[in-house]
């Protein structure tokens, strides 16, 4: 293909990226915003999950010539037409819009978008048509213009205008003074040199020391201090001397700045190796004509020696890191000599403490303080990422008191602090950063013991059949009698191979000395052998026996259970359930008991138990579309007729991220697209209506990350209001429960299911809409029916937190307090025996889907998975008791590695938690869910995907998963419809109930290639583990992005492969169609209806008016404030507060999640 060169703008283009709101994929626009700029373009970058009034708001501020998205979650229609309405309401109709978002617009939605003024949505066709860099130099050259000149607004003067703070009038003189610097003299004169003392605060440090991050947090401070004052920001970045391109990223890191009195402008130095513009300091006076109340001025990361920022400011602050070198470094620091305070952020890493110290020291040298008290030094350690950092509120204030001491500013602070020093609330503690290398040593030691136990029993074996042979005694003979449980007994071997009729005695008289010598060898080599490994092979034939039986039994928690060993095939073939290798060498069998085992037992490699359920296939329904009634009906459908009912929710986008529905367009688009939408605990009892979700036959599985807990609030007492609904008619109280219900809706709208009831929901959960059993029933009756209800209720909530980090980003909270909140779901569950919940789902598939290769994710997701451990049993719990209440989940591709990811996973959980852990064997058990690639889905040639699906399919049936979803082949082009997902269900179907072969329960076993790529990605795992260890663990290796670039990475060479058709791909890249295999156009689409958004928004109404839930939710911020268990509060705040409001109640204690580039 032909290289395509980049277009050279004429004008400085300024274009700001972003994804769109509730929309985590921000791949794509990470790489369209590095080739923009190496187009030479200043790109000011915002990320993920960003609403129109954010990127509009950005766009002015920052006099952007354009603003480039993408949205692939839906509600495009309505997201980009509020953008250029927005644009056309603020005076910034010249802006132009650009936006993508895959196959997810359709081609005549990208008609009318354009048709309404957005300039340009790209489609697939275009991608493959122009090429990325044909895409961006199109973009470019589009947004190549000269801005347009200062239109003031109606009836004001331009010193009126800018004392008003009128945001465009200040971003057009700031580009003014850039771009055209005599038209900025002439515009700016009539201002004149501001008289008022607006102070300015000067920021500057090394690269990397996390200035965004606490620029943001003194931002947010300062907004608290003063209700009414407000704040300019000026951020400098560094221009690219090649290419003249500029990364204006600092907005990324801040969620303070969304604030009407707050006004920040990026600027690039558009020259190199000086760390501001040259334009700052009209920018800095700009911002004083327009009367800010106090200006930050950050520099981009600085050397040694550089002390520009003093020029500008009135008050400096040195930010730098512990990381600085030896102790002698800090002397050739200018800044050091000058700053009027110095931050050591990120103050959690080792040595922070001396860094301090030796800083403190050198500030006294400098300034010749000598005898001075080293802790009255402004030299201050804080961690800016971390929420209410009591550093960050001491630093806080002593900016403040020096702005208030070297200014006439009215800036006196009433900021209460506390006088702690900055301490890192650790999740896994100092001295278990080890812990990952801790298992991957532990699991080689296992492996290392097994290979000599191996030996010996080898040798044993050899031994043995030595004795046989010279003793010319038969094998069973010899069996029958002399291999007990200490060993061999040297009288009984003598005796039969003396008196055995198969023997020749005067061969066994002439040799008795010799057998005596045997069998010493024999005693000396066995004493080198494990007792337990003895004990598998002595009992070997027992266990080959019990599996020939035709009945077999166990036990599971104290229940005897009887399963049947062979199915009869229709040729009347007994075909066995697990079928067992007919080894002879007592080596062999020990290394396969070691190392594979049979279903049920330690290491688990073939499975968790020793058969598989009958009566429940491993099936999970899936569903999540519109409102709650809609997917209500989609689950009775799945359902209908299965005896098993394994409900898998998706959640719509403005869910995920934890918001409630609304008119404003950017969210009203995304309402029940792509997922259901769910705000408040009525949508849940409507969600599962006609589902007893107490059940033994029911599990409700929900695929929800940042706001899980507030979610399976909802679904706990969804599922304890049913019970009371069912002990209401038990004990025929439903007049009495009905007089209740009128009398607290006597003024009120009472809640209703909006829908025809479907067929199959017997309308359980359905009585007590709008209230709740403890409203309506006695409060004994109440507390045991709720006690009894979450003991028995089974199924999974996601809340892998570190995943979302680490590929999806539907964070909402710190990852901190998000964690936090895991552990306090957790610690309930422990007290209130809710033994049949997953408390999280460690999640490799949005890992995978990300674009990992099969090996990271697995060793991704385990190294999660230990890192929940270490945070767990760091909070004191019993890893027998939450143990089982973990599971995992993982995407199933083609690639040979996904036919062992299953067994692998089982077998590392499986000795790290016996051996390294102590856990017992039920916590050994790793319960894991497939779900087949959704990657793998293409939009050509969408039958064959239906092909793939089964492979993958197969692949997961023959491993052993605990459950599994089979995508619908439409997917990769819409929401499926009733006849994919009946083929998608079809495929596990027949797998299960007609492929001969699976009926074995452990067909896999055995296989030459299975073994080696058994140990070839056990080995890559426990290597990866070693390299995540080497950069501080899990969360180490997420602050650097290890993760998310290895990810990044892979999807690119796949991605590269794919294109190129090295990696051949059947209807896509080859063996394509007469007509080449186009693209397909879905012939329906699935959206959520008026309706539908309307019925959600007016159940939120309602909800709001219903209850003044104030005390409430001040009380769960008192309880999350002062330690107590979040979700423990969250059972009763849940029963009457909406999804949004409960977030922003803790985002006010636990802070928002802090996006990354």
């Amino acid at each position: 293909m032909e290289q395509i060169s980049p277009y050279k703008p004429k004008h400085k283009v300024r274009i700001v990226t972003a994804a769109s709101l509730f929309d985590g994929h921000d791949a794509a626009i990470n790489i369209m915003r590095r080739i923009i700029q190496a187009t030479g373009v200043e790109v000011i970058h915002l990320g993920h999950d960003r609403s129109v009034e954010e990127v509009v708001n950005t766009a002015i501020q920052e006099d952007a010539n354009a603003i480039a998205m993408t949205s692939y979650q839906g509600g495009h229609n309505e997201y980009f037409k509020y953008m250029y309405d927005l644009l056309q309401e603020k005076g910034a109709g010249h802006i132009k819009i650009f936006g993508g978002g895959g196959g997810v617009i359709l081609p005549e939605e990208i008609k009318e978008l354009m048709d309404y003024g957005i300039t340009r949505i790209y489609s697939p066709d275009d991608g493959r048509e122009m090429g990325l860099q044909g895409m961006i130099n199109d973009l470019v050259e589009k947004s190549d213009y000269e801005s347009p000149s200062l239109i003031l607004p109606k009836g004001k003067e331009i010193k009126q205008s800018v004392k008003d703070k009128d945001v465009n009038t200040i971003a057009r003189l700031i580009s003014f003074a850039e771009n055209k610097h005599d038209e900025f003299e002439t515009l700016f004169s009539p201002l004149g040199k501001s008289k008022g003392a607006v102070p300015v605060l000067g920021i500057t440090g090394t690269g990397g020391a996390g200035k965004s991050s606490l620029v943001d947090e003194l931002v947010r401070r300062f907004l608290i201090d003063f209700p009414e004052k407000t704040v300019g920001l000026i951020s400098v970045d560094p221009s690219k001397r090649k290419t003249g391109g500029a990364l204006l990223g600092d907005r990324i890191r801040m969620n303070a700045i969304n604030s009407p009195r707050v006004y920040m402008r990026s600027l690039a130095t558009r020259q190199s190796n000086l760390a501001l513009s040259k334009y700052v300091n009209e920018a800095v006076e700009v911002l004083k004509a327009a009367e800010y109340d106090l200006i930050i001025l950050e520099t981009s990361g600085i050397g040694q020696s550089d002390t520009e920022i003093l020029e500008h400011s009135d008050v400096s602050l040195y930010v730098m890191t512990p990381e600085f070198g030896a102790a002698t470094q800090l002397e050739k620091i200018d800044m050091l000599d000058f700053a009027d305070l110095v931050a050591i952020n990120k103050f959690d890493k080792r040595g922070a403490l001396d860094a301090l110290r030796d800083v403190k020291k050198q500030y006294m040298r400098n300034h010749n303080l000598w005898h001075a008290d080293p802790d009255t030094m402004p030299v201050f350690g804080t961690i800016a990422s971390q929420f209410n950092d009591p550093g960050m509120n001491t630093l806080y204030k002593a900016i403040m008191d020096k702005v208030a001491e070297k200014t006439e500013a009215d800036l006196k602070s009433t900021f209460e602090i506390s006088k702690e020093m900055s301490e890192k609330i650790f999740v896994i503690p100092p001295s278990r950063t080890r812990y990952l290398s801790e298992i991957a040593e532990n699991n080689r030691a296992y492996d290392k013991t097994a290979d000599a136990q191996v030996e010996v029993a080898q040798k044993l074996y050899g031994i043995f059949k030595t004795i046989c042979s010279v003793g010319n005694v038969t094998l069973s003979a010899v069996e029958r009698s002399f291999i007990g449980k200490q060993g061999l007994d040297q009288d009984e071997i003598l005796r039969v191979a003396l008196n055995d009729k198969n023997s020749v005695s005067s061969s066994a008289v002439e040799n008795k000395e010799f057998l005596k010598l045997l069998i010493a060898e024999f005693d000396r080599v066995k004493l080198n052998l494990d007792p337990y490994n003895w004990e598998i092979i002595t009992g070997w034939n027992d266990k080959v026996n019990r599996y020939k039986d035709p009945i077999y039994s166990f036990k599971v928690r104290d229940k005897e259970i009887k399963i049947e060993t062979h199915t009869k095939s229709l040729s009347h073939s007994d075909i066995p359930k697990v079928a067992l290798p007919k080894y002879q060498a007592w080596g062999d069998i020990l290394r396969w008991c070691l190392q594979e085992n049979v279903p049920g037992e330690f290491p688990y490699t073939s499975g968790l138990y020793p058969f598989k359920r009958t009566g429940e296939d491993p099936t999970r329904m899936f569903a999540g579309e519109g409102g709650p009634e809609r997917t209500n009906r989609r689950f009775h459908y799945v359902s209908l007729g299965m005896p098993a009912k394994r409900l898998s929710t998706a959640f719509d986008s403005v869910t995920l991220y934890g918001n409630d529905p609304d008119y404003r367009p950017d969210i009203y688009g995304k309402i029940g697209n792509a997922g259901v939408s769910i705000c408040c605990l009525d949508d849940a009892k409507k969600l599962y209506s006609g589902f007893n979700l107490a059940d033994a036959m029911t599990s409700v599985s929900m695929t929800i990350n940042g706001p899980a807990p507030m979610l399976l609030g909802f679904f706990m007492n969804a599922a304890i209001d049913q019970q009371c609904e069912i002990y209401i008619k038990e004990n025929g109280l439903e007049d009495e429960v009905e007089q209740k219900i009128k009398a607290i809706y006597k003024d009120k709208e009472r809640p209703k299911y909006n829908a025809e009831i479907p067929e199959g929901n017997d309308g359980l959960g359905l009585m007590l809409l709008g209230v709740t059993g403890d409203q309506v029933l006695p409060k004994d009756v109440y507390e045991a029916i709720k006690a009894k209800t979450i003991a028995q209720v089974r199924g999974t909530v996601q809340a892998d937190i570190l995943k979302e980090d680490q590929a999806q980003n539907t964070c909402i909270f710190s990852t901190e307090f998000a964690l936090r909140l895991m552990g306090d779901v957790q610690e309930y569950f422990i007290e209130n025996n809710v033994r049949n919940f997953y408390s999280v789902s460690i999640s490799g598939y949005h890992i995978a889907e990300a674009g990992a290769n099969p090996i990271s994710q697995l060793a991704f997701t385990l190294a999660n998975g230990f890192t929940y451990v270490e945070y767990y049993l760091s909070r004191g719990m019993d890893i027998n008791k939450f143990g089982p209440n973990l599971s995992f989940f993982f995407s199933n591709g083609i690639d040979p590695e996904y036919a062992v990811i299953g067994r692998v996973a089982r077998k590392i959980w499986a000795k790290a938690l016996k051996h390294k852990y102590g856990a017992n064997p039920r916590a050994q058990m790793l319960k894991y869910h497939i779900q087949t690639s959704g990657r793998s889905l293409h939009a050509q040639e969408i039958d064959f995907n239906d092909i793939r699906t089964t492979l993958q399919a197969l692949y997961a049936i023959y491993d052993n998963c605990n459950s599994l979803h089979t995508n619908a082949y439409d997917e990769a082009i819409t929401t499926p419809t009733e006849e994919s997902v009946r083929r998608a269900m079809a495929i596990q179907l027949i797998i299960n109930k007609e492929l001969g072969l699976a009926k074995n329960e452990n067909p896999i076993q055995g296989s030459f290639i299975i073994e080696e790529l058994t140990d070839l990605v056990e080995e890559a795992v426990l290597a990866e583990f070693d390299r995540i260890t080497e950069r501080g663990g899990v969360l180490g290796a997420m602050e650097t992005m290890y993760q998310r670039s290895k990810i990044q990475e892979e999807s690119l060479y796949y991605e590269t492969l794919k294109h190129n058709g090295e990696f051949p791909i059947i209807g896509v890249n080859t063996f394509l169609s007469s007509k080449g295999s186009p693209t397909v156009q879905p012939a329906e689409v699935i959206r959520a209806t008026e309706e539908e958004k309307e019925n959600q928004i007016k159940t939120l109404q309602n909800l709001h008016k219903a209850t003044d839930t104030t005390e409430l939710l001040k009380d769960l911020q008192h309880k999350a404030i002062n330690n107590q268990n979040i979700f423990e509060a969250l059972m009763d705040v849940c029963k009457v507060c909406s999804l949004g409001q409960i977030t922003s109640a803790l985002f006010e204690v636990g802070g928002q999640y802090r996006r990354n580039m």
